[in-house]
Parts: C-alpha cells; structure tokens; sequence
C-alpha cells in the first residue's frame, strides 16, 4: 500500500450526508454476506461519492440501478461517479470470511463467535461507507444466522424484533435511534452466557443490563456489574448525566487488540477488563476492571452522544473520558494514591513519548497510520490537559463548561477547539493560548527559585521552556496552573498573602518565559510545596536541599508533594550510584536517605497504600528520561545497589511494618478478607512492597513465607524457594488469593534457584485452564532477570497456552520483555535481535499488536554507540521486510530518521 501522509491542515467537511444506515447480516458457517442500504443526501452537486472500503465487493446499485464505480484496492477506496444531485439510495453486497481476519479489525471470528472492531477504520472492512467520525447515520442492523450455532445475536441500541424461519435459521432487528459515525457500529453473535441486571436513573427509567461471556467465565461477571452500576450513578451525581438506551450490554472477548471499545449500547471488551474473582484477579486486575468499566461508559456521552470531527481530534474523546475515569476512581477508593498511579504511569510512558522519536502533540499536525495514535500522549497527557481546566476554573466553572459543551453539541462530531471554547465563554476567560497544548509536543521544563525578599515575601521565579520534537524545533510559552504552598521548619503550613486572599496554598498561573509572583506576608525562612497534586504535566526543577526534601517527604499536606519529595531523593541517590559505576569507584552511602524511608516504615498514620507508593522507586524509563548517551544496563545496576542498600539498612523497619500489615488484614473487621476492598488492597500493596525489599535479604527471605503466616521459621539451611513453596502449598490450602499469590511469586521470580522454576510450573499447571492467569505467567516468564530468561521466553513461545495470535498472550510475553532492561538492552543485542523477529512476524497478520511492540525501540537515538549500533541493525531488517505494515513502518521510519540513520 502507498504511504499517505493525512494533514489536519487538510481537514475538508464531507460533502455528503448519509441519513439512514440499514444494514442486513447474513452468517454463515464460512463467510457472511453483509448487504448494506445507505439513505445519502449530496451537499455539494456534480462531485463523486468516495467510499472507503476493503472488503470483497459483490454488487453495487444506486436507486436500484447498476452504479458507475472504479474500485481502487491498494488505497481501499471505491469512487462512485455520476451520482444524483437530489437524495439517493446506494446499495452495496460484501461477503466476508471472519474466521480468516486475524487483524481483529472488522469482523472477525474468536472461538467460534462473530466480533466487531470497527475503530478507527475497521468499518470499511465490513462494507463500503464514507468512514469517518464526522458522518453520523442513524443505524438499523438486522442480523440473521443458524439458530442452534448462534443463538445471542446483538447490535446497536434497541432490539425492536425478531423471529425464526423454516430453515433453522432465525433473525433480531436493532435500531439505534442516536446518530453515530460507524466507527461506533457493533455486531457480536454467537453462543454466550448472560448475566442480567438493571439500573433506575435518577429520572426513574429502568435500564436492563446484560453482561455476555462464555458460559464458564459467568460466575466472574458480578464485580464488573457493580463496577458498571457505580458508574452510572457516579455520573449522574458528579456531571448530571443519565444514560440514554433501554439496555447497557458488555461482552467480553479473549481476542482483543484494545481494552474495551464504546460502541452505543453495546461495548465490546478484553476479558482482562471484565472478568474477576478473588482466585484469579489481583487487587490492581479489580481496580483495573472498575476503571475501564467506567471508561467506556463515561463514553456514551463523551464520545458517543458528542465525537470527534475527525481523528486529529481523538483526545477530545479519549482525554477527557481518561480524565472522567480517573476521577471516578478517585472517588470509589484513595484519591491522593491514585492521584500518584496516574502520574507515575505518565512518567514512565508518556514523557518517554513525548522526549522521542515518535513525539507528537495531544492533537497531532499529521499521520500515516492512525491506528498509532492511540497514544499515551492523546490519552494520558490528554487526560491532564483537561485536568489543567479543572485547576484553572475550579469544580463549579468545569462544570459550567461541560454543561454548556453538552448544550451546544449534543449530537455533533466537533473539536478540541469546541471543547476549549466552551469551558471559555462558560467562564468569561480567554484561554486562547492554552491551545498550545493540543499543538506543541513536548513536556515542558520549570526552573524554579526562591527566595525570601528583604521587605517580607516570598519570592517565586519561574522559567518556563518547551523542548524542541522533530515536529517542532522553536515553541511557545505554554498556558499552565502551577499549585503552591510553603512549609516552615518545623513542617507546618505557612499562611500568605496572594491576590487579595489569605492562604496555605495558591494556584499560580504561568503564561511567559520567565514570572516572578510573591506570596505576601512572609516573614521567615519557608521551604516551598511546588506542583502540588501535579498541577500541570510538567518537568520541575528547583534547588532543594537533601533536608529540604526530607522536611516535605514527613509533613507536606499535599499527597503528590510529599511523594515527589521522596522520588527526588531516590532520583538522586540513583544519579550518585550511577556515576560511581561509571568512573569505576566505590557506591555512595545514603543514609540521609535510608533514615527517611525508616520513619514512613514506622509511621503508623500513614495510609498503607500510600506507604506503598513511598516505597517504590522510580522506574529505569524514568532515571534515563532527559538523559543521553544511555547504557541501560548501567542505570539497572544502580537502582539495583540502592534497592539492596535500603533492604539491608531498614531491614528492622520493613519486619515490623510487614507484621503490622498483616495484622491489619486478619483483624480489619472486613467479611471476607479475601475479596477486593480498597481498604485491604492497600494494606496488601504494603505488604507486596515490603517482600521486594525482603527477599534481597538472604537471611530474611529463608524466613520470609514464615512470618507472612504466622507460623515457625523456616529450619536451618532451607532454601528461600524450598521454604516459600511450602508456603504457597499451605496458603492456597486455606486461603486462596490471587494478590498474595503474585506477590510472592514477584517476589521470587529473579532468583536463580531451580525452586523459582517449580513454583512457577505449578502455578502455570493449577490455571492452565484460565486465560487471563495464564497471561500473568507469562509476565513473570517474561520479566524475570534471571540469566536463563530469554532462553526461557523462546521456550514458552511454544507453550500449550500460548499464541501468538492472541493480543494479550503477545503483550504478557513479549511486551514484559521489552521492558526487562537487563536483558531487552543485553550487550550482545539478543534481546534486539529477538523482539524484532517477533515484530515482523506478527506484523504480518496484526500489524496493531507489531507496531505496539516496535515502540520498545524509540530509546535507540539516546542509546550509547554500541547499543545504538545493534538496534538500528534490527530496526533496519524490520525496514526492509518486503509488505512492511504502514503501523510498524510509520513508527520504524521515524525511529531512524531521530537516529539520524536511513531505512534499509
């Protein structure tokens, strides 16, 4: 296929409508016949009907006559000429064979069932249509096929009829009565469980509520039910929006490229995001399902009821969705935790992405292939620009601004622009530069000083610079809140004057290249709070003693603040173990730092979820961001040695608060402890992080299992693996639990003993028979730093439960992989060597799943000579690859061009 380059600036209104979409299923054992009957309306007289399509076309008919078409395959277009210039109906026949698509895009057959995927172009893979967000159609889907072989049959919005024929065959009609572009059309038929419930909105309509899966999976529905019914009330009460149809329907399929998808009415799942109980599901697996939960559902009205004018603008949806999720998991359990979750997520995926190769803004200039940008940039920082409106206007002045969004384009495919303009002219503010946002790739940089002036005050210099992308080499000042407050010596919150108001904490706002502000009415030495609950997605630097930083890690009011504290002494005692590694000399000690992690192990007013948080360390991705030159392996070993110095000097610390966790869990009070509850999850993430530390203890890790159940140490001479696996035996006699279970599985999956091989064969040999847990084995398989590891992913490759055709199997493997630094950046390149193999062969039937894993690459411009030498060796051979996909090429093309190297 011909490389396109798609240009916002390019962007031209349809010039045609399509008011009616009847569509007609015919399934068969082999194929299905798709006959579609499109209601058009010309806008604009004398110009060619150009539809998108690549299907197998049978017949084509306007107003019932034979239609005038040049099909051009290789660029998937049908151009239809001489169209009247009045309404017309244009009739199209296609037959498609879903058991042989394994793009999973369009329709597609999954263990003997029909599925749909149809964003953001898997429409024209079904049938030939004008594809693209800004052509809204009211649906009408009838579906016909074998009775007996598929009995569930499901579309969009309303079942209005049905019935069965002679044959054996039987047919249901859905109509939608919401316009919608056809990128949100689904079909799902097949044989399916169901698990019933209902919702009453707060108007009194009752709406059904149906949850499709395999008939072995129904008894793990019921969490993602009340996931969903949480959701519907949550936006009732927190955005005054009630949902629209007679019935909500989720089906859950193994096969899945994405997490979820929103269709109206009827959203279409990865198992991952449905399916729990407390056996199979870890606390963060429960956690995960009720946020994605309310993703999609939050989407019936940020997304479905009002879209994207076009795929340039997909943050409108998903940002501001992402954004709506993360609240509402913020306000079912731990808002400051999760606060911590979303921003670490963004620091070890988006400012990755946004400081490489393939940096692009929230709202992209241009695409070749628009399955990439489905991005943590378009999701994730799209998600904290809409934080940033929140910040700005306060709780009332959003939701002035989303009430009048709603108002003015209910029904629309509008912009981020629209969405800008509404949160504006709802609150009377220009917010004109704010734009820049969605056009200006990059994480912006802050210098920050302080300084206490003569006269009183405090003082607040503050610089701001974007840094240049590949898109962008000079940019703008950004529009952003920078949330502040000011500490004393003794950690108390210090009163000052700003903007007419007397206060602890301000929100300042950035709009220039360089501001001072003074927080008035201060009269002694202060240790300012800066970006307080991340006020802006934002690099901060500020000169701050190792005092300082302990001062703000024991008493700052604010949550991410005081963490932000601790991860900048962990930040800096990495840098100082990386540099004794690299010139040779002995390892610093920290103990500044080891005393600091001794008093939260001991503070017991801590929340034991945000004790976790404390504990854990910045990941690599994170160390080396801004950095270059970079030996990955370098970076490992010295975030290694710390982890190994804190587990050694705060052994006592991390006993007692391990004995305190488990205490809590057993005497919490809680019915079944053994279940999620957000109150336990947290006690059991202390519990997870503490056996990291632990177990770098050999000593302690022979006694490690025992401790955790209160039973006798381990005798003299037993095995830290020996010892644990009687633990697992006992443990899953009596308290089955799948978070305590992956814990000391983690926690063990890097020894080299033969003893962590059994544990892992068991567990696999106990869940051969369960997908998703099967997944978590071969994330440990994948992840572990043990010097058989790539020897040992090769093998499992041919593993019973593993297929490389399942989008979840290649992401637990491989993408574990990718992300195992000692052996991804391996100095011989084997690791290189081997994921590009897997990226060109998967790229040949789900360029998708190919293109995701290629990104494992986009570190190579930073890379030191000899690492950046092998991996543009490999990412040159997957150039070269005769039919290379325009998902792997666009991102492999861009990757090379930073590394200043040409594709083969």
């Amino acid at each position: 296929m011909s490389k396109t380059v798609h240009y916002l600036k390019d962007y031209r209104a349809p010039v045609f409508e399509v008011r009616k979409t009847d569509l007609h299923f015919d399934i068969f054992d082999d194929f299905t016949i798709v006959k579609s009957r499109l209601l058009v309306n010309p806008k604009t007289a004398g110009v060619p009907l150009v539809l998108d399509g690549s299907a197998e076309l049978l017949s084509l008919k306007i107003d019932g006559a034979a239609a005038d078409f040049v099909l051009d395959t290789e660029n998937e277009r049908l151009t239809v000429n001489d169209v009247p210039s009045e309404s017309f109906v244009i009739e199209a026949e296609t037959r498609l064979r879903p058991s042989e698509n394994k793009s999973l895009m369009g329709l597609y057959a999954s263990g003997g069932n029909l599925f749909t995927q149809c964003e953001p172009e898997g429409f024209r893979k079904i049938t030939f249509y004008p594809d693209r967000p800004d052509v809204m159609s009211k649906f009408t889907t009838v579906i016909t096929a074998d009775k007996k072989r598929y009995p569930v049959l499901l579309s969009n919005g309303n079942k209005v009829d049905g019935g069965e024929t002679s044959d054996g065959r039987h047919w249901v009609k859905w109509i939608d009565p919401f316009a919608k572009p056809s990128y949100l059309f689904a079909l799902v038929a097949g044989g399916l469980a169901v698990t019933k419930d209902s919702f009453t909105t707060k108007s009194g309509r009752r709406v059904a509520i149906a949850f499709y899966t395999t008939e072995a999976d129904k008894a793990k529905v019921p969490f993602a039910v009340e996931s969903l019914k949480h959701a519907m009330a949550w936006d009732e009460t927190r955005f005054g929006l009630e949902y629209d149809l007679d019935v909500f329907m989720v089906v859950a399929v193994g096969d899945f490229n994405m997490g979820a998808m929103e269709n109206k009415g009827l959203n279409i799942f990865n198992t991952k995001y449905v399916l729990a109980d407390s056996q199979t599901a870890t606390d963060a697996d429960f956690e995960g399902i009720e946020s994605v939960i309310g993703h999609e559902y939050f989407h019936n009205w940020t997304g479905n009821r009002v879209t994207c004018r076009d795929w340039f603008q997909l943050s409108l949806k998903e940002g501001l969705t992402v954004f709506r999720d993360q609240e509402f998991s913020g306000d079912r359990a731990g808002r400051a935790v999760r606060r911590i979750e979303n921003v670490r997520l963004l620091r070890q995926h988006q400012f990755p992405e946004d400081a490489g190769p393939t940096a692009h803004p929230v709202r992209p200039a241009s695409y070749e292939e628009m399955n990439n940008f489905y991005t943590m940039t378009v999701y994730e920082k799209g998600a904290e620009v809409v934080r940033m409106y929140h910040t700005l206007l306060g709780e009332e002045g959003f939701q002035k601004g989303m009430k009048l969004y709603f108002k003015r384009h209910d029904g629309q495919a509008v912009t981020c622009d629209d969405f800008r303009a509404a949160m504006a002219d709802a609150n009377g503010i220009n917010l004109d530069q704010f734009s820049l946002w969605y056009s200006q790739a990059g994480t912006p940089v802050l210098d920050v000083s302080g300084r206490l002036k003569d006269n009183g005050g405090f003082e607040l210099t503050v610089r701001q610079t974007v840094p240049a992308t590949p898109d962008m080499a000079q940019k703008q000042p950004m529009m952003m809140p920078l949330k502040v407050g000011l500490l004393d010596k003794q950690g108390t919150a210090v009163e000052f004057d700003y903007q007419g108001k007397r206060a602890t904490e301000a929100v300042l706002l950035l709009t220039e290249a360089e501001q001072t502000f003074t927080l008035g009415g201060v009269n002694q030495a202060v240790v300012p709070s800066l970006l307080r609950g991340f006020s802006a997605p934002v690099h901060l630097n500020y000169p701050y003693s190792d005092d300082e930083l302990t001062l703000l890690l024991a008493h700052d009011s604010d949550e991410f603040a005081r963490w932000e504290a601790g991860q900048t002494l962990f930040r800096r005692a990495v840098a100082a173990n990386l540099a004794a590694i690299e010139n040779g000399t002995p390892l610093p000690e920290h103990r500044g730092l080891t005393a600091a992690i001794r008093r939260v192990l001991a503070d017991t007013n801590l929340d034991p979820a945000f004790k976790a948080v404390l504990l854990g360390m910045p990941s690599e991705s994170e160390l080396w961001d801004g950095a270059g030159n970079i030996n990955p392996q370098h970076y490992h070993q010295a975030r290694e040695r710390l982890a190994d110095q804190i587990a050694r000097e705060c052994l006592a610390e991390l006993v007692e608060a391990r004995t305190w966790a488990l205490a809590q869990e057993t005497a919490s009070g809680i019915e079944k402890p053994y279940e999620y509850h957000p109150q336990l999850a947290g006690v059991r993430a202390l519990l997870a992080a503490v056996r990291l530390y632990t177990i770098r203890e050999e000593q302690h890790a022979k006694v490690a299992a025992a401790a955790y159940d209160g039973e006798q140490p381990a005798a003299p001479g037993q095995t830290v693996c020996a010892r644990l696996q009687d633990f697992i035996s006992r443990y899953e006699q009596l308290t089955p639990n799948m978070t305590h279970e992956i814990s000391v599985l983690n926690t063990v999956n890097h020894l080299e003993e033969d003893g962590r091989n059994r544990l892992l064969e068991r567990f696999a040999d106990r869940y051969a028979d369960d997908a998703l847990v099967m997944d978590k084995y071969f994330v440990l398989i994948g992840s572990s730093r043990r010097s058989d590891t790539l020897a040992q992913v090769q093998t499992a490759l041919s593993h019973p439960k593993f297929s490389l055709e399942n989008p979840n199997k290649a992401r637990s493997l491989l993408g574990a992989f990718s992300r195992n630094v000692p052996h991804f950046h391996a100095e011989n390149g084997s690791g290189y060597a081997f994921i590009a193999d897997k990226v060109i062969e998967i790229d040949r039937f789900n360029p998708q799943v190919a293109a995701r894993l290629v990104q494992a690459f986009n570190l190579c411009p930073k890379l030191e000579p000899h690492r950046k030498s092998l991996m543009t060796g490999q990412l040159q051979r997957i150039a070269a690859q005769k039919d290379v996909s325009k998902d792997v090429g666009e991102i492999v093309g861009k990757i090379l061009a930073q590394a200043g190297q040409n594709a083969a």
